[in-house]
């Protein structure tokens, strides 16, 4: 089972909390999910792509009592914040949601009123993790207490630090108050319960039948082997959507917000006139493109809601990596973290440099260590050394002989070279290894280059006019292919170089199949501009001073 163009395919990125700012952690997804969504459409399939915000839980709360105000001022704050990082980062979503919104909230409560009349859900009297001293049920991330697989340090709902494991908050050792740090002691309380072990089929057959990357479906089918418990759904917190019919509790985080992948292509298809049940009832493919870190609840507890109330599951489920800093985990706390908006974009950054390096360092699932020096190396060889040394020295050899497209008519050197990177392009992205396809691109521009280097223009120029023209219009050829073929990767770059090759129309509406379309000869050229600027040894002493100075401030910190 494949994609066609029929289908309806709906991407997803996993929602990040609204209750801090964007990191380069954030970008391992929300990127590729980009890049994967601009290939298809540069290939003619029809395909939406949605992302939001994470309004509620138990992180949403401890945040906003942290900064003094109320979860809704901290949700607006960061929603918007979001909202501008992806726009600079032109992560081209059709809509970026808020589980925060009316629209969430009815679909979230007919989910779960739907598995509760199809008997998936019930009602149970459970001893609870509670604080005498603040005399509050301890939900999720407000209890901490040792992990009893790793020993590591661990939250109320999962081992975020050790082993990873979702974990109940009666499995913790030594569990204690966030708050306060009292002792956790136990106080009967009733809940509800989803009744995930009525899955385990289903969700066998579904992980080994599942597309995406191999670490999804092995984790998934790890867990599911080691056997399901029912899921506790509800939780005793001041804030998130009120549990259908038992408003003194709320729909725990994990069991909403993924529904927000269907609350905001509802909202789309309102807002555009098209009917969201061809997407998630009907014949629908959905991709969903997360962290290594949120593989249990994508693929064993959001497919089995899925089922429940008789949704489209998965088609695929693209499982990154981790985000590694330096050599070390991501960790705001520890200080090890790259802030998008205050040590990129405020630093002057090229953001396209920047996907480039996401996509193009590592394949997808391995871990990404985002290092200053070996980004300043990537940029400099790379984009600097050979795209944007091709694309200036062969734009500007032209204006400055012809003011437009020479005349020439294309090789079957050339063509043969631009399909085969097409077509290998095109096999790499059905894979998800968007680094291939990153390098693919990036092998055409070092043909390019020969293919410039060897036809020896500077010479041919003053002696055979014609044979110059001739050759310049194959390299102008492979220069335009280069522009569509990596404009899912970088596509502000894409367009600078599409506008100095004095093209009409929108790059980002460009099928695949004009890179073989031969350029018009007498197009008038702008004056070329350089693509990239080298990044100096003192801007990366600068950038790797600030980081150890935020890792500095958070051990003195710590102690």
């Amino acid at each position: 089972m494949t994609l066609t163009k029929a289908d309806k395919i709906v991407v997803t990125c996993g929602l990040p909390y609204a209750n801090g700012t964007a990191h380069i952690g954030h970008l391992r997804t929300y990127i590729p999910g980009d890049a994967y969504v601009r290939y298809l459409k540069r290939y003619g399939y029809d395909v939406v792509f949605f992302c939001g915000s994470d309004a509620h839980g138990a992180p949403i709360e401890l945040a906003a009592e942290q900064a003094g105000v109320s979860p809704q001022k901290l949700i607006e704050k960061y929603h918007a914040h979001f909202e501008k990082i992806f726009r600079k980062l032109n992560i081209g979503v059709d809509l970026y949601g808020n589980t925060e919104a009316p629209y969430h909230y009815k679909r979230a409560q007919t989910i779960i009123r739907t598995l509760e009349e199809n008997g998936y859900v019930e009602a149970r009297d459970v001893a609870l993790p509670y604080c005498n001293t603040c005399q509050t049920f301890l939900a999720d991330r407000f209890l901490v207490g040792t992990c009893p697989y790793c020993g590591a340090i661990a939250r109320g709902d999962e081992c975020d630090q050790g082993c990873q494991r979702y974990l109940d908050a009666d499995q913790l050792i030594n569990p204690r108050c966030v708050t306060c740090g009292s002792p956790a002691v136990k106080r009967n309380a009733r809940h509800h319960f989803f009744k995930l072990s009525m899955f385990t089929d289903f969700l066998t057959k579904f992980n080994k039948r599942l597309k995406g990357t191999a670490l999804a479906r092995n984790y998934a089918l790890g867990w599911i082997r080691q056997g399901l418990k029912d899921w506790g759904i509800s939780r005793d917190l001041k804030w998130g959507i009120p549990y259908p019919g038992d408003e003194d509790l709320v729909l725990y985080v994990w069991a909403e917000n993924y529904a927000g992948y269907i609350s905001f292509t509802e909202e789309w298809a309102r807002q555009t006139g098209v009917d969201w049940e061809d997407y998630w009832i009907r014949d629908g493919k959905i991709i969903n493109f997360i962290g290594a870190d949120i593989v249990y609840h994508h693929a064993v507890f959001w497919p089995a809601i899925l089922k429940g109330v008789n949704y489209n599951t998965a088609y695929a489920i693209v499982a990154s990596g981790m985000v590694k800093v330096e050599g070390h985990g991501l960790s705001k706390s520890r200080g090890f973290v790259i802030d998008i908006e205050e040590d990129i974009i405020k630093q002057g950054i090229d953001l396209d440099a920047v996907r480039y390096y996401i996509l193009s360092y590592t394949g997808y699932t391995k871990d990404l260590d985002f290092i200053w020096k070996d980004f300043q190396i990537r940029v400099n060889n790379e984009l600097v050394g050979i795209l944007g040394n091709y694309a200036y020295r062969v734009l500007l050899f032209i204006h400055k002989h012809f003011k437009k497209i020479p005349q020439g008519t294309l090789t079957d050197e050339v063509t043969s070279q631009i399909r085969n990177t097409v077509e290998a392009i095109d096999k790499t992205f059905h894979r998800f290894r968007f680094k291939e396809a990153a390098d693919a691109a990036m092998l055409l521009a070092s043909f390019g280059n020969t293919l410039f280097q060897q036809s020896e223009p500077w010479k041919t120029i003053k002696e055979e006019r014609d044979r110059a023209q001739f050759d310049l219009y194959q390299c102008l050829q492979v220069l335009k292919a280069i522009t569509i073929l990596i404009e899912p990767v970088m596509p502000a770059i894409s367009e600078r170089i599409w506008q100095q090759l004095g093209q009409d129309g929108n790059i980002h509406e460009v099928k695949v199949e004009e890179c073989t379309e031969p350029l018009v000869p007498g197009t008038k050229l702008p004056n070329p501009e350089a693509l990239f600027t080298k990044i100096a040894d003192e801007t990366v002493e600068a950038l790797t001073s600030r980081l150890n100075q935020r890792i500095e401030s958070a051990r003195a910190k710590a102690k």
